[in-house]
């Protein structure tokens, strides 16, 4: 690993991230890691945790079977970096999934810190998010499948959550326009309040997303589904009519 990456520094509100190994080499990958992500908590079996003096993060370090430790770490931290092989990661953390609206992100990093992989809660948790970033710092490759961000399309579920948007649909909605999206079909996306600048990915917007000013201007018939960023009242008719096609986002109302 490079240790001239840059460095993570959090802010308020910033997830609660845990870096986590059971080998001594496991250890010293998280605690390089760890210069560079300094707000981050460590986890290591106590036999290693002499490999942690050089790092000022908090570190906390298990004597007993590391299974024992999985329940504490999903439900204490919002990001869990395991440098642990794929397959004890999935067996370990099996038992104690809920949901994706309530399971942490999970990341494992391979033992040669080459690639940097989000298991889950990739695209609501926000671990395909973090993976990206802690590829950066150990300059690996994020192993992504979620099909909207290796797609570099609109993530439906989750558009504009950093400007504070509230997604107001069924969900039923959320996964078939979901779907319309990532299979290019068309799309209109009609914004009419809120921040222009919710397209945050490096590439180009999709050709299949069709930008309008306002709903009105919008021939329903030609597209597919329809985002629809506003502080409108929806009526009962407008969501029966594009029926599971509609998927409406609210940004914060400004003074």
């Amino acid at each position: 690993m490079n240790t001239n990456s840059e460095v993570i520094q959090f802010t308020l509100g910033e997830p609660r991230i845990v870096l986590v190994a059971i080998t001594k080499h496991g250890a010293q990958q998280a605690a390089a890691l760890a210069q560079l992500l300094p707000q981050a908590h460590v986890c290591v079996a106590e036999k290693f945790s002499g490999l942690m003096n050089d790092i000022s993060n908090p570190v906390r370090a298990y004597t007993g079977a590391f299974r024992d430790e999985i329940a504490a770490l999903m439900a204490d931290f919002d990001q869990v970096v395991f440098f642990v092989s794929l397959g004890a990661v999935v067996r370990l953390i099996a038992p104690h999934l809920k949901n994706k609206d309530e399971d942490p992100g999970v990341i494992v990093v391979d033992d040669a810190a080459q690639f940097v992989i989000p298991v889950l809660s990739g695209h609501v948790g926000g671990a395909n998010e973090w993976a990206e970033k802690i590829a950066a710092l150990l300059h690996a490759t994020p192993v992504l499948t979620t099909a909207s961000d290796v797609g570099k399309t609109i993530p439906v579920d989750i558009l504009g959550r950093d400007l504070g948007w509230q997604v107001e649909a069924p969900k039923i909605n959320i996964t078939r326009v979901s779907a319309h999206v990532v299979n290019g079909d068309a799309i209109a996306f009609v914004q009419e309040a809120g921040q222009k600048n919710w397209w945050n990915r490096t590439n180009p917007l999709p050709s299949n997303i069709h930008l309008f000013d306002r709903f009105d201007d919008v021939d329903v018939s030609k597209f597919s589904a329809v985002l629809w960023v506003t502080h409108q009242v929806i009526t009962r008719a407008c969501w029966e009519q594009l029926h599971e096609r509609l998927v409406v986002y609210r940004p914060p109302v400004t003074a």
